[in-house]
């Protein structure tokens, strides 16, 4: 029996993995459909929309019935805070992708993992294994190896994304704590409502009305956006958030494909580098883990 629930364990833990990495693709697709609208559209305005869209997403899935379960959760409280934090991540994120590559925002932001690490050790109690810190750090050298973001200085983009970081981070252990208390629908209603409300409204003085190619940009932002956030809250239920965090970087590789494919950023040869890197972090995690299912 007890062999039977560590084998279950490790099956939670791979799948919150897969989970997690599929949601930080989708969030990589995401920030490159905002970094195009965000030359002609308010970020208030994207996230209002992004919000609606999910919204709606989840009215046709879960009906009356769920916003009223939504509306009695216990986590109301705890999801504002939530809601709070990553509306001011993301502010910071998107106001700062009016001045920097892709590829240079993703890089800099990738201080995250490495805070979530540390927050869940502080704030969750998560015991640390010597592997799991070294697959963070290793990965966080890739991103330097890939980028070199200190030659871009420290400008205000480079400060917002970093604060973006900080906040992102605190989120995240945050997340981990609700994903636990209640199902994850509830969860995409509650943050997307709180949204809906807190970024609609500045429009009253900043609304733009879209054009038909920005409004269907719009309509994939919720999409993308929703889609992403309910596998991440699915990924958070399953697996330490000191497992998952690693795995946040391979959104770099996802970012620096999708700067060429779009913009034409060319990457240099550290990129390649800092690439193969960054994999090998995933990796990393993935083998101790195999190990120790093993062993157990």
């Amino acid at each position: 029996m007890a062999e039977a629930a560590v084998l279950d364990t490790r099956e939670k833990v791979f799948a919150g993995i897969l989970l997690t990495s599929s949601a930080y693709l989708l969030f990589s697709v995401q920030d490159a459909t905002i970094k195009l609208l965000v030359v002609g559209i308010s970020v208030w305005q994207i996230l209002f929309f992004r919000s609606a869209a999910i919204l709606v997403g989840c009215a046709l899935i879960g009906g009356r019935k769920l916003f009223a379960d939504s509306v009695r959760s216990p986590i109301v409280t705890p999801m504002l805070l939530r809601s709070f934090l990553i509306l001011a991540a993301w502010l910071c994120f998107y106001t700062a992708a009016k001045s920097l590559q892709l590829a240079e925002l993703t890089t800099i932001y990738f201080a995250a993992p490495i805070i979530v690490t540390v927050l869940s050790i502080l704030l969750l109690g998560e015991k640390v294994p010597p592997l799991r810190w070294a697959a963070v750090l290793w990965g966080f050298v890739g991103v330097f190896v890939a980028c070199d973001p200190a030659r871009l200085g420290l400008s205000l983009p480079v400060l917002l994304v970093l604060a973006a970081a900080c906040i992102w981070a605190l989120s995240i252990v945050l997340m981990r704590k609700i994903a636990l208390q209640e199902r994850t629908l509830v969860q995409l209603v509650l943050n997307n409502a709180f949204f809906l409300v807190i970024a609609g409204l500045p429009l009253a003085f900043l609304w733009q009305t879209p054009t038909p190619g920005e409004f269907f940009l719009l309509v994939t932002v919720g999409a993308l956006g929703g889609l992403a956030q309910f596998l991440l809250f699915e990924g958070m239920k399953r697996a330490p958030i000191s497992i998952i965090a690693p795995f946040e970087y391979t959104a770099l590789i996802w970012s620096f494909a999708l700067g060429f494919a779009i913009w034409g950023d060319v990457p240099r040869d550290g990129v390649f580098t800092g690439a193969a890197i960054i994999l090998s972090a995933g990796l990393l995690i993935l083998a101790s883990e195999r190990r120790r299912r093993w062993a157990s």
